[in-house]
């Protein structure tokens, strides 16, 4: 590393790892607490429990559960219980086997009998043993042997503290080891006075009761019964630990329970919160006479069983996350406190006394080995990773954690989901941060760890993510993580690895840019003092040393998972330098002596980092063919290209912006009769002829090569404009829907001709379809006089200025392609002949084509919607809801083409002279459909009879003509009767008797066959399909006219071939 990059790591990194306690200073009560603050537990926290609250109530579970009962019904003490040993997974020795349980006190050092200088935990987790001497306490004259007399501080150290004492005046003292029990008080931090009372209350409990089970005990209501007032100090004493013992129920019974509360128990939980209340303002009495103690055991008790019968177990401590909390409390206990980078050598008993207590806080297995992984690495962390033995022991657990969650899971499986993923979350996000960032965390020299601490993060963070990748859904690696420049290696390790490289990489890279420019990377242009292609130079120089640096110092270690960390730690650099060459290359405004010299520098630059990539690759499989793709030259020879094509991606985002500002604020309102289109069409416009006017401007020769660039990009914003145009809905939402087929109630002949006796035209009402009730024998599109106004709504007008724009844009995209032709040919210079010239205008353009097809389909789209609009939705009224509603001849056609002709006179008032061909002639089809819509279906308000063909033949030629004359010569006649075509067939159906339109139903539903409809009376016929494509030989269309018919005929044909009902009038 270069004595400039040097100089930086150690200015910027002595303060990160001036953080890193220091291990042979530390005093054993402060270290403590800082190593458990080095990581936020993964697991939460319990509202209203402090960590020394926690630890406390973790030392009494555990005294209660080595107290209570053993195995083999011996002993009920913690000095002389039976307690059964738990070999651990990656504990391959002997011990704990037999019939026969080890017992504390049983050894000769009143311990387990066990060697703990050849521990099997720490020789299974490769930890050294660390002492010698084992420890041992002072036995006090006239004090009982079960309580401890050892001052707070380390076990492992407590032997040197007794021996630095000044002998007294009497005998000797009598010295024996320490019992596990008395190293696990010590550990906890626990006083005497605490543990003493926790010994008044278990003896008192379990007297008479040999052999309980400690799952059967609920310690913390135990306790509150046996404790008073004078077994503390004072009264705030008493009040502190009174409370502390409500919070630890109110965590174990109701926030954090194992079993959900139901209904049933609400009664429970609203009496223990009243104790628990009233217990927050003064310590209450818990004497047996106390209601509140009565009121308390009550609801506890009923809490704690309501999942089991009495005597087998209680559910007091096992609910996550507070059973957790718990047992990591006490496995922290295993770290010496005055040293913390040390494993007690008993670490041995201690976990066969932990072990006593999974059955009260539903612990198993796979937890234990997921919680001592966790606590493991939090003390490698906390202590600042200068013990490599611990980070080996966490990850010599996670290999048992790995095997464990590839197994079926336990029961309560969904708890060990909980614990596994939040575990693992934070022993991979840690060193994750670390090692994204690894020159600054691990560098050479800095802080004392070096390539050592960062190959342990690395196999840590290796070892969870991969356990998280396979065992834990949803927290894998994320896409964004896991898809990044290059393709990885193939393997979980090794692309993770390729990731970390390139982070770091690009972090060591920008740190040696700031300590250059400073904070800001504008100054690469605008620094005040230092020339930009000094800047640039000198980086060039830096960052070639930095490559070197990390071949020296890292890419060996980083080999082990990656097989080429060296050519991808390259790649990257000459990835970023290239982003700042361009950066400096986008600013410059034209070629200059200053830039030759830093495109070479750049090219220097280049030559020695490929030349370190084929090193790097030389031995590997593939030839690191991935990694080699990924070198994009700088390519300096085409920075004049750069400079323009930065230029045009400019324009067109400018113009880009354009089309978003008029999705935005658009309302589609002509500003003026003579300018009757969107004022965005005209921007747009405006924006296009100078864009192109300034690039064929530009004294370039690379000019014309960029021309297919500059056209590409204007078309494709011309084509969202014009996507945005059209974006207007379709015509079938305006369609209404086909009413169900019903065949007419016929009247008898008598009645029929009574009805029209009785009820004269002048008088006879007519109800429209929408509900609007007319006289006079008027149709309801009459009602507005003999000279309606037009109908358009302003919807309607706002889709005719979506056509005047649409023909306006496509107008001036036609000029704009033959300007493009015509200076790309080389038209634009001053001695072009005219002749050649008009050849260049004479050449067709398809510059633009894409753009151009886009508008003629939105055109057309723009219009039907527009027609359908007018038709079905402005003319409702006076075409689909009133036309024949009640009979023909009195709600004939005539008003509805009075309506349909302002109409027309308001729309070619509106639409430029290109868009009006288009738009009348989707009018038009829009009304021959609504006529047919009417006659197959208008719903139960319409029927016709044979005689009212004549009249309804009379108002479809009424229609055309309206079109022929009316269109100003705009559709030709041949084109009306084109379109026509298909009513004018359904029409001379409507003129066919009842027996016909049978005939030829059955001739169509049947493939040309009439033996159905003529001899197979009562024969039901399969009902045709609707398309609304309708014919005069559609099966649908035949159907439907009969279903209008009000005949008996027609009638009875269709009750028994469809089985139809009648129409409710």
């Amino acid at each position: 590393m270069g004595p400039r990059l040097l100089h930086h790591y150690r200015s910027r990194s002595a303060s990160s790892f001036a953080r890193s306690p220091d291990a042979s200073t530390g005093d054993a009560h402060s270290l403590g607490p800082a190593a458990a603050d080095a990581l936020d537990s993964p697991f939460g926290h319990v509202d209203g429990l402090s960590r020394p609250d926690v630890r406390e109530a973790a030392y009494e579970v555990f005294f209660m559960s080595c107290r209570a009962g053993g195995t083999n019904g011996k002993g009920t003490g913690i000095g002389n219980g039976a307690l059964s040993h738990h070999p651990a997974p990656w504990d391959s020795g002997g011990g704990g086997g037999g019939d026969e349980s080890p017992r504390i006190g049983a050894g000769p050092r009143g311990g387990t009998g066990m060697n703990v200088v050849n521990s099997r935990v720490k020789r299974a987790l490769g930890l050294k043993a660390r002492r010698s001497s084992q420890p041992s306490t002072a036995l006090r004259s006239g004090l009982n042997a079960s309580s401890s007399s050892s001052a707070p501080g380390s076990p492992g150290r407590a032997v040197r503290a007794m021996m630095n004492q000044p002998s007294g005046t009497g005998s000797p003292r009598a010295r024996r080891p320490m019992t596990s029990a008395e190293i696990m008080r010590q550990q906890m931090r626990v006083s005497e006075q605490s543990d003493a009372r926790l010994r008044k209350t278990l003896m008192r409990t379990l007297v008479g009761q040999v052999g309980r089970r400690a799952e059967t005990i609920i310690l913390p209501l135990e306790l509150l019964r046996q404790l008073k007032l004078p077994d503390f100090a004072d009264s705030g004493e008493h009040h502190k630990w009174q409370l502390r013992q409500l919070k630890l129920l109110e965590a174990g019974l109701i926030l954090h329970t194992s079993i959900p509360i139901d209904h049933r128990h609400s009664a429970s939980v609203l009496r223990f919160r009243e104790v628990l209340q009233a217990a927050e303002a003064r310590a209450i009495d818990t004497g047996k006479a106390s209601d509140a103690m009565r009121a308390l055991c009550d609801a506890v008790l009923a809490l704690a069983w309501r999942s089991a019968p009495a005597g087998e177990a209680c559910h007091w401590a096992d609910g996550y996350p507070l059973n957790v909390l718990l047992y990591v409390s006490l496995l922290q206990a295993v770290f010496d406190l005055r040293d913390e980078t040390v494993v007690l050598d008993e670490v041995d008993e201690l976990l066969e006394l932990m072990k006593r207590t999974w059955t009260t806080l539903g612990i198993n297995k796979m937890i234990h080995n997921v919680c001592f992984a966790w606590v493991l690495f939090q003390q490698y962390v906390a202590t600042g990773q200068v013990e490599q033995d611990l980070a080996g022991a966490a990850l010599a657990v996670l290999t048992e954690v790995a095997a464990d969650a590839k197994q079926e899971k336990p029961r309560d499986a969904a708890v060990y989901a909980r614990v596994l993923s939040s575990a693992l979350a934070a022993i991979r996000d840690w060193p994750e941060k670390c090692l994204l960032d690894y020159h600054e965390m691990y560098g050479t020299g800095i802080g004392g760890t070096g390539t050592a601490a960062m190959e342990s993060a690395l196999s840590l963070a290796l070892a969870a993510g991969k356990i998280i990748a396979e065992s834990v859904p949803g927290m894998g690696i994320s896409a964004a993580h896991a898809d990044h420049e290059s393709g990885g290696v193939g393997s979980f390790a090794g692309d993770r690895v390729d990731y970390y490289v390139r982070c770091s990489m690009r972090s060591a890279f920008t740190k040696v840019l700031e300590n250059g420019l400073g904070q800001d990377d504008s100054m690469i242009t605008d620094h005040p003092a230092d020339d930009p292609s000094e800047i640039l130079t000198r980086l060039a120089k830096d960052t070639e040393e930095l490559a070197l640096s990390e071949r020296e110092s890292f890419s060996q270690a980083l080999r082990r998972w990656h097989p080429f960390p060296a050519a991808v730690a390259a790649t990257t650099l000459h990835s970023c330098f290239g982003v700042v060459l361009k950066q400096y290359v986008a600013k410059a405004i034209c070629l200059t002596d200053e830039l030759v010299r830093v495109l070479h520098a750049a090219g220097r630059l280049e030559k020695a980092l490929v030349q370190m990539v084929m090193e790097d690759v030389a031995d590997s499989d593939d030839g690191g063919k991935s990694v080699v793709r990924e070198v994009v030259p700088y390519d300096v020879e085409s920075v004049v290209v750069g400079f323009l094509r930065t230029w045009i991606e400019e324009r067109l985002r400018v113009a880009k912006e354009c089309v978003i500002r008029a999705k935005d604020t658009e309302s589609w309102t002509a500003r003026s009769k003579n300018e009757p289109y969107a004022q965005t069409a005209v921007e747009l416009m405006k924006l296009a002829k100078a864009t192109m006017d300034e690039f064929f401007a530009i004294p370039v020769s690379a000019r014309d090569d960029m021309v297919r660039d500059l056209a590409d990009g204007l078309d494709a914003v011309f084509q969202e404009y014009i996507s945005f145009l059209a974006s207007c809905g379709n015509k079938q939402s305006y369609l209404p829907p086909l009413p169900a087929l019903t065949r007419c109630n016929q009247d008898s002949t008598i009645k029929r001709l009574w009805k029209r006796a009785a009820v004269t035209p002048c008088r006879a009402p007519l109800t429209g379809a929408r509900g609007t009730v007319y006289n006079c024998g008027q149709s309801a599109s009459a009602a507005g006089g003999h000279n309606p106004r037009p109908s358009t709504s302003r919807g309607t007008q706002r889709l005719y200025v979506r056509l005047n724009t649409l023909h306006y844009v496509l107008s001036h995209t036609q000029a704009l392609d033959k300007s493009l032709s015509f200076f790309s040919g080389g038209g634009g210079g001053a001695c072009a002949s005219p002749s050649a010239a008009a050849r260049l205008l004479a050449a067709p353009s398809c510059h633009f084509d894409h753009a151009r097809a886009a508008a003629q389909s939105a055109i057309t789209h723009v219009a039907e919607v527009a027609a359908y609009r007018l038709i079905f939705f402005d003319s409702h009224q006076s075409f689909y809801d009133g036309l024949y509603a009640g009979g023909v001849a009195d709600a004939r056609i005539r008003p509805a083409l009075r309506t349909l002709k302002q109409n027309l006179s308001l729309l070619l008032s509106v639409l430029v002279d290109r868009a009006q061909p288009v738009a009348v002639r989707e009018v038009m089809k829009a009304s021959f459909q609504a006529f047919l819509t009417v006659l197959l279906a208008g719903g139960n308000h319409r029927s016709f009879t044979k005689e009212d063909h004549g009249m309804v033949e009379e108002d479809l030629r009424s229609l055309k003509r309206a079109f022929c004359t009316r269109g100003e010569g705009l559709v030709t006649e041949h084109v009306v009767e084109s379109e026509a075509e298909v009513a004018e067939g359904v029409v001379a159906l409507m003129g066919q008797t009842a027996e016909r339109l049978v005939e030829e139903l059955s001739i169509a539903t049947t493939c040309g066959s009439p033996r159905m409809g003529n001899g197979a009376a009562g024969q039901r016929m399969p009902m045709p399909t609707t398309t609304r494509r309708w014919s005069r030989t559609d099966p649908d269309t035949i159907l439907r006219v009969l279903c209008h018919r009000d005949e008996e005929v027609a009638s009875h044909f269709l009750k028994r071939a469809f089985q139809l009902p009648k129409r409710h009038r």
